[in-house]
Parts: C-alpha cells; structure tokens; sequence
C-alpha cells in the first residue's frame, strides 16, 4: 500500500519549479496564478531565498509544487490509499484524497498563508529543529525559555523543533545544548503551530467555514491527533487545531505503517520527509519525487 506525503514551509528553495517546466503538469501553476490573482510562476522559478523565507510566499509556493507533483503522480498512474502533509502540506494531501478541489484548496492556503504572515508581523517569532534530545527534554527545554518556546514538531526520533519568540528560541537554543542537543536555525518567517499564531485564527476560521469539504476517497494522517480519519465534517476542525497545536509527525509515520502503507511517496522539493520516514519507520519503502526524472524513477 503506497501514502503520498507533502512537505511543509520551510522546504521551500529558490529555482525548486525549473524541473517541471515544459511538463504538462506546469499547467497547474497557470490555474493558480488565475485563482490566486498571484504570479505563482515567478516564485517557483525566479525569487530569491528571502522573498521566499516570507510566509505569504512559502505557502502558495510550497502548495503549488505539491500540486504539480501531485498532478505529475496521477498522470504517471501512481495510485494510493493514505495521505498525510506537514502542517501546510495537509492541505495538498486533503486534495490527494478528493476532500478538496483544487481551487478551493488553493483558497484556503492563499488566506492562511495571509493570516498567519499577518500573526507573524504582529508576534515575531522563529524556530529551530533541536537534535539528539527525547521529547521530554525538549519540552524542559522549553520550560527554561520562560513561556516563550514551545516544542512545534515532533518530526523524528531525535529530531524535534521549537518554535517562540526569537529571545525564547534561542534561550531554549542554549538550554539543549546544555543538554547535549544540536541547534539548527530553520528557514522560516514565523513561530508555526506556537500560540503565537492566535492571531490568525478567526481569519482562518471564517475561511474554513465556508469551504466545500468533501469524503476521503482514501485515509488522512493529520498533524494534531496522528489518526486516520474520512469525514468531510472533520477536515475544518482539524485544520483550525492545526495552526496553533504542534505536528505530531512521527507519530503520524507510525500510524501510516499501522494502517499497512509499505511505501511513502514524498511529492515536493527534496526529500525531508523521506528521511523522517527513514528515521521512525526504517522498515517502510521511501521515494522523493521532487522533479519529472525522480517520477521515472519510481512509478
């Protein structure tokens, strides 16, 4: 049984849509452009690591070549049963599974992306992916940051990430390594899936009150319980949760491996999540498919 997973911010990379150029697929970035009002083109092929580093431009651009891959995957005959995406990626894996169109996806991510690039300039924050340390001891980490860091993603074993106010971050920062933790700075424009994101809740809300959600033609692994679930009356629940309560990655890897998905099919730029899978689940099969030759590769 084969999932398709979808990267989150922070994949994001200058020049990631050059591959899929002058495929059919890059078609979808057009329709995008035309939803959005946005020149969606211009950020997968022409802006540079800061211009990206901006929340508004990370989504629509991290969901538009999630939707290309996943354009690209059913045109090559790929086929799959569970679904899942990291934090933003949930919403191209809800369209992987027929739960949304793709101009109401489109939508949906254009008013997140806004509202929390809003939240972002109102409470700055950041984050930072802490290695080598238990859960446990990144959430003391946390502790000792005096209320301004928060563990945000449970990604893979030994591999957890703070998100805070940047004065928090880098005393939880100093707190792991104490501990014997590694410190990694991520590329991001806010504190995600923290409290500091309050502020882009009932923006969020109203949008996802009048989305037209739809039955999964096939399970969604989501972010704030690590279940599998259908219903079209729990996407708008879980994707309000999602914005302010931490990713519960790993978790979700073991509940796809549970579900007897045997290979994981990573559509976007590189391949973070496979390797996540790698970490957690090194029993599963795992392919990136970040370009139309690593598609070849694996259909």
């Amino acid at each position: 049984m084969d999932a398709v997973v979808f990267p989150g911010q922070g994949s994001q990379r200058p020049g990631m849509g050059a591959p899929w150029v002058g495929t059919p697929s890059w078609a979808v970035v057009g329709e995008l452009s035309e939803i959005l009002a946005r020149d969606v083109a211009s950020l997968l092929l022409d802006a540079d690591a800061p211009t990206l580093q901006a929340t508004r431009n990370a989504q629509v651009a991290g969901f538009a070549l999630g939707l290309v891959g996943l354009d690209a995957a059913r045109r090559a005959g790929l086929h799959w049963e569970v679904a899942a995406g990291h934090s933003l990626g949930e919403y191209t894996a809800l369209v992987a599974v027929g739960a949304l169109a793709v101009a109401d996806a489109a939508r949906l991510v254009g008013e997140r992306a806004e509202a929390m690039q809003e939240a972002a300039d109102a409470s700055p924050g950041t984050m930072a992916a802490v290695l080598g340390l238990e859960p446990g001891d990144v959430a003391a980490c946390c502790d000792e940051a005096g209320g301004e860091a928060w563990p945000a993603n449970d990604n893979a074993p030994g591999q957890i990430v703070v998100a805070g106010t940047h004065e928090g971050v880098r005393r939880a920062g100093e707190a792991a390594r104490s501990k014997g933790g590694k410190v990694l700075p991520l590329s991001v424009g806010g504190a995600f899936h923290t409290p500091l994101m309050a502020g882009a809740q009932e923006r969020l809300d109203r949008a996802l009150g009048a989305a037209p959600f739809a039955g999964a033609e096939g399970a969604v692994v989501t972010n704030v319980d690590a279940d599998a679930h259908h219903a079209a009356s729990d996407w708008s629940g879980l994707l309000s949760s999602q914005l302010c309560l931490p990713v519960r990655w790993r978790e979700s890897i073991l509940r796809m491996e549970e579900l007897g998905v045997t290979r994981v099919i990573e559509l976007g730029p590189g391949a973070v999540l496979a390797g996540m899978v790698k970490r957690t689940a090194p029993g599963l099969s795992r392919a990136g498919v970040a370009g139309p030759d690593d598609l070849a590769e694996w259909a």
